[in-house]
């Protein structure tokens, strides 16, 4: 009987889990693909199909999409342990699949608001669903690697398809024909979780049986702001998505006031989901060599003047050469943040902990999307622009100043638990 328990004990490491890995980054591809689907349009269909003018007005779907992704992200941290993650994978996609039907047809902007409640609500179940499988897949050895392919796969998603719906609705009008792929994706995302994922919670029992980690009494304040380095992430989280809810919302109509068509406005905003998700094929396993705190520091410094450069551009290369440099900056720092706070967490409150770094990090899209309708409104679209950058600078020296390398211990722990996988 032991010697058969010892045999079928979960093995950590991308070597030993490969397939059910690779399996998950399908999966996330997916997920990524159905937020690419409104990223270059919705503005467009929100002036042309319902006469919004008003930022803030335009930005609703943001708002609403963040604010709920965001609970979402909470109650999958909450949930996981308790559930288990392949009950909530198929509960995301369930409620994602009547997305791409009210997003081609509804006649009134209401519909699409809900289309982005349910989105909001499918992206924080599945997308933290995919983060936690693939951590508890690998280990503490490869974190950095693991989310790296986790968001690339995502990320590039979102940009594929923001180019294709901007070159379809170039071609055949904003609706229907553009959210048709959005019907293949969900359907094989259900499918896919359905009929071939396996839950990892052996894999975190295993784990946790060998971690030097410290459970935390209060984990939600202290991943918001308590602890030195999960609350320095935290924070630099929800600033990172505070610029990409502006980006979703403006970077498009930023475009079209400079005069540039809708198939070059997809080709733009493609470009900055691009580098940003093919660049964490590199900077994920480079935050597993360097430590994490560089790759924070110097990725949020990035973005903040990039994002103030964006105000002086004129030119299609400008536009393309900014938007790459938004998308490195991001790429250095988003698949760290995920390692960096399961290094910081025992794994058993790791999901727990991840849910947390997400709520707030999510909610940067609707405080975004708040920010710079209101400021737009109030004065051009050139001040939130500006003003988010000087954001994304400032929360990069706060992660110089306060964030520390992990320690010695971890390292130790990492290669003694990657020795028995």
């Amino acid at each position: 009987m032991t010697i058969n328990a010892v045999t079928q004990a979960p093995r950590l490491g991308l070597k030993a889990n490969w397939r059910q890995f690779t399996l998950l980054v399908i999966i996330n591809a997916f997920v990524g693909g159905m937020v690419g689907l409104e990223r270059s349009i919705l503005p467009e269909i929100a002036r042309q199909d319902f006469q919004l003018e008003a930022r803030t007005a335009i930005f609703s779907f943001i708002i609403v999409f963040g604010f709920v992704k965001a609970l979402s992200n909470y109650l999958a941290g909450a949930l996981a342990t308790r559930l288990g993650r392949k009950h909530l994978l198929i509960l995301g996609w369930l409620i994602g699949l009547p997305v791409p039907f009210l997003l081609m047809l509804a006649r009134d902007w209401s519909l699409v608001v809900f289309a982005n409640v349910l989105l909001g609500i499918n992206q924080g179940l599945t997308w933290s669903t995919t983060v936690m499988m693939k951590i508890d897949l690998v280990g503490p050895k490869n974190r950095g690697l693991a989310m790296g392919l986790n968001e690339f796969a995502g990320y590039l998603s979102v940009a594929f398809l923001a180019f294709i719906t901007g070159w379809v609705a170039a071609e055949y009008g904003l609706r229907p024909y553009p959210f048709l792929v959005g019907v293949v994706l969900a359907a094989l995302g259900l499918w896919f979780s359905m009929a071939f994922v396996r839950d990892t919670t052996p894999h975190v029992q295993f784990e946790a049986r060998q971690s030097p980690q410290r459970e935390f009494k209060n984990l939600f304040f202290q991943t918001s702001f308590l602890h030195p380095n999960l609350s320095s992430i935290t924070q630099a989280g929800l600033i990172n998505n505070l610029n990409d809810g502006m980006m979703w919302g403006s970077f498009p109509l930023l475009l079209a006031s400079k005069g540039f068509s809708l198939k070059t406005i997809g080709v733009l905003t493609a470009v900055y989901p691009a580098f940003w998700g093919a660049g964490q094929l590199v900077t994920g396993k480079l935050s597993d060599r360097l430590g994490r705190k560089p790759l924070l520091f110097w990725g949020m410094l990035l973005q903040g003047f990039t994002l103030i450069g964006l105000v002086f551009g004129n030119t299609f290369w400008q536009y393309f050469l900014l938007a790459s440099l938004l998308g490195i900056g991001t790429a250095m720092v988003y698949p760290t943040f995920l390692a960096a706070i399961a290094d910081n967490t025992h794994p058993q409150q790791r999901a727990h902990s991840i849910g947390v770094f997400r709520l707030w990090r999510d909610s940067g899209y609707a405080f975004g999307a708040i920010l710079t309708g209101l400021l737009a409104d109030a004065f051009t679209l050139i001040i939130p622009i500006m003003a988010i950058g000087v954001l994304s600078a400032l929360s990069g020296m706060i992660i110089g100043i306060r964030m520390r390398e992990h320690n010695s211990q971890m390292d130790d722990h990492r290669n003694r638990i990657m020795g028995n996988g």
